[in-house]
């Protein structure tokens, strides 16, 4: 142990008092617009068995081969701390019954688990706030949902980000296009990186993603996707886009754009932003309507979306957005005994619920309370005297403003403090 004490796990970051209320605000309009829209929450848990990624996910993906915290546990059930949350809310949906003779539309938001090397907008612990609708096939619940996130986008006030589009088709025109794309691939074999090769083995449509300028240049010229939809997924898609036009949403048709996960299909999207550097993607999603089947359930298609807090906290940081909460309104200077100072503090409570309150504990002459008073980042203090006691009334001083200081009875002072916080 170091001198300065146990410090946390590389990639594992707290996230302090200063910050949260920046976080508390990102969560509340994601929340409000999903419950705008008819989502109900679900809370899934952070372990679930291997199994469930392997199958999910799929045994050739960069997540399940070298990012996962998989152990055994003390029975030797192989365990995996989740690494997205998808898998884990169709598990659930199957286990529950939910998904029978039903349309369900779900969020959940937590902490996701992978071992990568942490860099900024990317950490070990990350936090997402997810959502997955069930028995949908049509293409007005892709644009619907994709309306839904440009409401959320636009809420949270973050301009400039760009909503990228493509099509993965079916498992049949994806496996007509993984023929034609490793033909491709291996008359430029010699000059791919170890990575690429290595993906051209197991999962070659993974290489539109590759970093490498060179491999870059090679995947400009490949065989896209969108060439070899089939006429149904093709025509899902002309109706999304048309769809979204009408909206008012922009987008770009990105035919480079594919998922790090085997069970999309379809729609996928992702919002972009240039201002995170080599982690530009915000929020991203789309259609996997074979999951549920694969993981045991009934054919249900599906469509969901995952948004990265990490990332959207550091855009809203970025654009000077101010956060919720944090500060308290008001603290109570007790210049009185300790009880009356309790009491007075409860009653303001009862009568203003949104009031955020700190009560002066620890002792203290009048003049270090009012420091404490100002360091709290308060707008006011209220003052509670032995006459203020006596008389039902409160001294509101004020911090911040240029109200001076003004003695009133509890009731006016409550009205005071309920136009102070917009209550």
């Amino acid at each position: 142990m170091s001198k300065k004490g146990i410090q946390s796990v590389r990639g594992f970051s707290d996230i302090l008092p200063e910050e949260s209320p920046l976080w508390q605000r990102a969560e509340s309009v994601i929340r409000r617009v999903l419950e705008a829209y008819g989502y109900r929450e679900i809370r899934l848990p952070v372990l679930e068995r291997t199994e469930l990624f392997s199958r999910s996910i799929g045994e050739v993906t960069d997540i399940v081969e070298k990012e996962m915290y998989t152990f055994d546990d003390r029975n030797g059930d192989s365990v995996t701390l989740r690494p997205e949350g998808t898998a884990g809310c169709v598990r659930a949906g199957i286990q529950s019954g939910l998904l029978h003779n039903a349309e369900p539309r779900l969020w959940y938001a937590g902490p996701m688990f992978r071992h990568e090397r942490p860099q900024k907008g990317r950490l070990r612990q990350f936090h997402q706030v997810g959502a997955e609708v069930f028995g949908i096939p049509g293409p007005e619940l892709d644009a619907e949902m994709i309306i839904m996130t440009a409401r959320m986008l636009r809420e949270l006030g973050l301009p400039g980000v760009r909503l990228q589009l493509n099509s993965l088709g079916t498992p049949e025109s994806r496996a007509a296009h993984r023929e034609e794309l490793v033909a491709y691939l291996r008359r430029h074999e010699d000059r791919l990186d170890e990575d690429a090769r290595r993906r051209l083995e197991t999962n070659p449509l993974r290489i539109f993603d590759s970093k490498n300028p060179e491999v870059q240049q090679i995947m400009a010229d490949a065989p896209r996707l969108m060439d070899c939809l089939d006429a149904t997924s093709a025509e899902h898609f002309d109706t999304v886009r048309n769809l979204l036009e009408r909206a008012g949403v922009e987008y770009e048709v990105n035919p480079s754009l594919v998922r790090g996960l085997d069970y999309y299909t379809r729609t996928v999207f992702e919002w972009v932003t240039d201002r995170l550097g080599a982690q530009g993607t915000v929020c991203a999603g789309g259609r996997f309507d074979g999951l549920v089947e694969q993981l045991g359930g009934r054919p249900t298609p599906a469509i969901g979306f995952a948004l990265g807090l990490e990332r959207l906290v550091a855009l809203l940081e970025e654009q000077g957005v101010p956060g919720q909460g944090g500060v308290p309104h008001a603290y109570l200077v007790v210049a009185t005994e300790v009880g009356a100072g309790l009491e007075t503090a409860e009653a303001l409570r009862d009568a203003l619920p949104e009031l955020r309150l700190q009560t002066h504990a620890g002792g203290g002459g009048f003049k270090a309370q009012l420091k404490r008073a100002d360091r709290s980042g308060a707008r006011v203090a209220l003052i509670l005297g032995d006459e203020e006691h006596a008389a039902g009334a409160l001294t509101i001083k004020d911090l911040r403003g240029e109200d001076g200081q003004q003695r009133l009875p509890f009731d006016d002072a409550v009205k005071y403090l309920r136009g102070l916080i917009g209550a």
